[in-house]
């Protein structure tokens, strides 16, 4: 069954270790589940969606590294905290390569790995926010037209509506219908929100050379 929200998973076979963060984070009302290996944890990872999880980085069996090539391989995108012994820092920077948000050397301080597991679970909120939004968006353009979204190409080029009929070989007052319907069929309260849209899909690119938009 899926996990709450905020649920952080503690990987860790040293048994008192494992203990006492999952007390620490119970204490700041945070909710845990914790795995002896990850393996264990492994077993259930398709049920993961959202939380975080911490592991440390040397394991039997499984390591941690092994466990980000494994989540990564299961297309899981739980942010992933990992713990190293003194020493292990290069294989903490080999975590961050395959994906670890962050690391923190034992023994670590308390406050420290609250505000790192905090941070991790507010990451995990945002992207969850900004993919919803982007399905929804995503939605409103596939009920565009062939030619409604020709307009959008053009206003988000930064295109008057000159250039857009002149472009598409249609009359400027054309071109006003299809753009008031496409405003309202994308929920655009201005042109600058459909531009938005537009960088959130990928339709317009983030720093793209084209103009900004015109008035027409």
């Amino acid at each position: 069954m899926p996990f709450d929200d905020s649920t952080v998973h503690v990987i860790d076979d040293d048994e008192a270790a494992r203990h006492s963060l999952a007390f620490l984070l119970r204490s700041a009302r945070i909710f845990v589940k914790t795995y002896d290996s990850a393996a264990a944890f492994l077993n259930i990872a398709s049920d993961v969606k959202t939380g975080c999880i911490i592991t440390d980085v040397r394991m039997p069996e499984i390591s941690g590294i092994d466990l980000l090539k494994r989540l990564k391989e299961l297309k899981i995108g739980v942010p992933v905290i990992i713990i190293t012994g003194h020493g292990d820092v290069p294989l903490a920077v080999e975590a961050m390569k395959f994906g670890a948000v962050d690391f923190l050397e034992k023994p670590f301080d308390d406050e420290v790995m609250l505000t790192v597991v905090r941070a991790a679970l507010n990451k995990q909120d945002g992207d969850s926010k900004r993919q919803a939004e982007r399905a929804e968006i995503e939605s409103r353009l596939a009920a565009l037209s062939n030619r409604e979204r020709d307009v959008l190409n053009g206003l988000v080029a930064g295109h008057a509506n000159k250039q857009i009929a002149y472009d598409l070989g249609i009359s400027p007052r054309t071109v006003e219908i299809y753009r008031a319907n496409l405003m309202t069929k994308m929920q655009a309260a201005s042109l600058s929100d459909l531009v938005r849209m537009a960088l959130i899909t990928g339709i317009l690119e983030s720093g793209s050379d084209a103009g900004g938009p015109q008035a027409p």
